[in-house]
């Protein structure tokens, strides 16, 4: 397994034979609800990949519909034909931008493709009855697991569908914003992660080197960071490594063992 950071919500994921494109954000700006004055946020360096420098993709991952997860400006300079597996919203948008092989999945269910299973996790509820998807990724072959959630662990999930996980993709820098409370996890949300689903390894998400403008922004407070995170995990002297790649960077996985 191979996990390539390429900035804030954005990954490829190589497992099963496979490069998965996970919720891309590779062209500037990033503007939420089409509303520049409400937020938007721009790379403060150039990312690793555009949309024609990317690697051969044999799936597109959407977890959400929202901007900073199911960008529009950059699935329109990617290839159409690409596979898509999304949350049913997400769904709906790439379905809108032409794209040929859409499969939205509902919480629970699974998609497969060869020796890779993908199921959609309960996520984070963007408002009221719209909760949108995590995602657990599991090679058959290998029988190694990888669990998505790039906003909230969900505190009701039945851990037991979840199974054993071999490395867990979250936030560790916490948002709150007035009168929706906490959006993102943070550290203490992380840890209970940790301790939930105790994996081999912990790789932190939401995180980028990105400046913003508008409204939202300026309401949003940000809650603990990396290193907080990093000196609770060893202080719970639980096994799980974390492993905080730099953008751009490949994490090689293949040694993990139980």
């Amino acid at each position: 397994m191979r996990l390539t950071r390429i900035d804030l919500n954005s990954w490829l994921f190589h497992l099963a034979g496979r490069t998965i494109l996970v919720d891309p954000w590779l062209i500037d700006p990033l503007v939420f609800y089409g509303q520049p004055w409400l937020f938007t946020a721009y790379h403060n360096t150039p990312i690793a990949f555009t949309p024609e420098t990317l690697p051969p993709i044999d799936l597109i991952l959407l977890s959400q519909g929202v901007d900073d997860h199911c960008h529009k400006p950059t699935l329109e300079r990617l290839d159409r034909n690409i596979p898509v597996v999304a949350s049913p919203t997400a769904a709906k948008i790439v379905r809108q931008l032409g794209y040929q092989q859409v499969t939205a999945i509902a919480h629970w269910d699974a998609f497969n493709l060869d020796t890779l299973t993908i199921t959609a996790i309960p996520g984070a509820e963007l408002q009221p009855g719209q909760v949108e998807n995590g995602y657990l990724l599991l090679d058959s072959v290998t029988n190694k697991t990888l669990y998505y959630e790039p906003h909230l662990f969900p505190t009701k999930v039945p851990v037991e569908r979840l199974g054993r996980v071999d490395v867990a993709i979250a936030p560790v820098v916490g948002q709150v914003i007035p009168l929706l409370g906490q959006v993102i996890m943070g550290p203490l949300q992380a840890m209970h992660l940790v301790e939930t689903l105790k994996p081999r390894f912990f790789v932190p998400t939401a995180v980028g080197d990105i400046r913003t403008d508008g409204i939202l922004p300026k309401l949003i407070q940000t809650v603990g960071s990396v290193e907080e995170f990093r000196d609770r995990l060893l202080a719970s002297g639980l096994p799980t490594q974390l492993r905080a790649p730099a953008p751009g960077e490949t994490l090689e996985l293949t040694a993990i063992a139980r």
